[in-house]
């Protein structure tokens, strides 16, 4: 885990080559999304729909909304975050 810890506070996108149980794991998950919001997309499922991990997710990289919970697309403050970073 530590391994994983460290790479992803380097690069978000290590998210992708970490094991299924650390894409499960919200610590790592979260430290991902902090460097890289568009790490949502190496997440597990049902951290798409966790409303804080999204946010997160969306203030780093708007783009991010995309990987979202289909519930959490249509949450305007999830919407909102995200437009605001993106602008688009």
């Amino acid at each position: 885990k530590e391994v994983v810890m460290t790479a992803v506070r380097k690069d978000g996108f290590a998210l992708k080559f970490a094991c299924e149980t650390l894409q499960a794991d919200k610590k790592v998950v979260m430290t991902a999304i902090l460097k890289q919001g568009y790490a949502l997309k190496f997440a597990c499922k049902r951290f798409r729909s966790d409303k804080n991990l999204v946010l997160e997710a969306v203030r780093q990289h708007g783009r991010a909304l995309r990987f979202a919970s289909d519930t959490l697309r249509t949450d305007r403050q999830v919407v909102l975050a995200a437009v605001s970073q993106d602008g688009s």
